[in-house]
């Protein structure tokens, strides 16, 4: 059977899986830094991409080939890339395809060191960047420049859970000559495609959900089209932030079990907002499978279920946030999110402490915001812990 012709799950299990010469169940792991050639001509023509064969893991391996292509399967791309972090791959995308004098639009909330890299050190080689609500197509639109060269999205944004219209940020893309970027992190492919909807690329951090028990560190990203990955896999040989073989493997090892812990989490995190939103400390509740949502309709048209993510506001900032941090039991305080445990964090002196008060609450990121990634604990064990931790306020 072709691989594409199967079903998510079934790509999920089998999607990787090499032709080994010995049968092996699962993708085994080639621990080397380098591989030898059958002959002097063999190695040139490797080196001159005239053969698939290996050369040195900085460049390929085996499993991580397999990982790379599993990862195409799920995302619908022409090729994926395995990096040594989420952050190797943001820094990927934006070494490879913007130069001097470019401009970037991207999500006002997206991932804190996203837009601190590009602020802070992009800036200094000419790189300009526009940071606005993506929710509001005519905010983009006005934002675009004559020198913009990307539009940079995170969907749901991270951690204010704004949902951004995948389609008309591709059309707008299209519209301008744009390339159009997307965090898919939060919902896994699972949840949401972007290249379906017209992205010429989407990355993870692999360390969340596709990996999903917070024991690796990685990366990942899939082009539409041979071209762009081309270019985006020349500087993640150059920059030399490859993802080890022994990561690949216990990635391919927690990708399949992704549907079942999505589902699991997602229905854990309904009953969890849906008490959030009733407890009185709780000024406001944003989950994608709540009505109170702004953009639930859009989630439900553009995500097949609402995903783990959970934000909400705490009456009385970041004091009542401090008491609840250190309140819970149950719930790990610590940053990341997609595993199986939950974890829960307050990004204003987490995350997202290195941006100043006025942009974090320009990008919605107040004073009071608890970020809660769910897991798939016993439902009712979660509430209780919460319940406990917010009586203490």
């Amino acid at each position: 059977m072709e691989a594409d012709n199967l079903g998510f799950d079934s790509k999920l299990i089998h999607g990787g899986s090499l032709d080994d010469q010995f049968g092996s169940a699962t993708v085994p792991i080639y621990q080397t830094s380098t591989f030898k050639f059958r002959s002097a001509d063999h190695g040139a023509a490797c080196f001159a991409g005239e053969s698939d064969g290996y050369i040195y893991t900085r460049i390929n391996n085996p499993t991580l080939d397999a990982l790379e292509r599993q990862l195409a399967l799920l995302e619908n791309g022409y090729r994926g890339i395995a990096l040594s972090s989420g952050m190797a791959a943001v820094n990927t995308i934006y070494s490879a395809l913007l130069g001097q004098g470019d401009h970037i639009v991207s999500t006002a909330a997206v991932y804190g060191p996203s837009r601190v890299i590009m602020e802070k050190h992009y800036s200094k080689y000419g790189i300009q960047s526009t940071y606005v609500d993506t929710c509001n197509v005519e905010a983009v639109r006005r934002a675009i420049r004559k020198e913009t060269r990307m539009l940079f999205i995170e969907t749901p944004s991270n951690p204010t859970i704004d949902i951004t219209d995948l389609e008309k940020m591709a059309a707008l893309a299209r519209e301008h000559g744009l390339l159009a970027v997307a965090d898919n992190t939060f919902c896994s492919p699972y949840l949401q495609r972007p290249l379906d909807s017209g992205f010429d690329i989407v990355f993870h951090s692999i360390t969340k959900f596709l990996n999903g028990h917070a024991d690796v560190v990685g990366g990942a990203v899939v082009a539409r089209e041979k071209e762009v990955y081309d270019s985006l896999r020349a500087m993640m040989i150059n920059l030399g932030c490859n993802m080890d073989p022994h990561q690949a493997y216990l990635v391919i090892r927690g990708l399949k079990t992704l549907s079942l812990r999505m589902d699991r989490s997602q229905e854990n995190a309904l009953k969890i907002a849906s008490f959030l939103e009733n407890h009185p400390l709780v000024a406001w509740v944003r989950y994608p499978g709540l009505p109170s949502h702004p953009q639930y309709e859009l989630a439900g048209k553009q995500m097949k279920g609402p995903g783990a993510m959970i934000s909400f506001e705490l009456r009385g900032g970041i004091e009542a946030g401090k008491v609840l941090m250190d309140s819970v039991k149950l719930c790990m305080l610590a940053v990341s999110l997609g595993g199986v445990e939950t974890l829960i964090q307050h990004p204003a002196s987490m995350t997202h402490s290195k941006l100043g008060r006025p942009e974090r609450e320009k990008a919605g990121i107040t004073d009071g915001l608890v970020r809660l990634s769910v897991g798939i604990e016993n439902v009712e064990d979660l509430i209780n812990d919460l319940a406990q931790a917010l009586s203490k306020i």
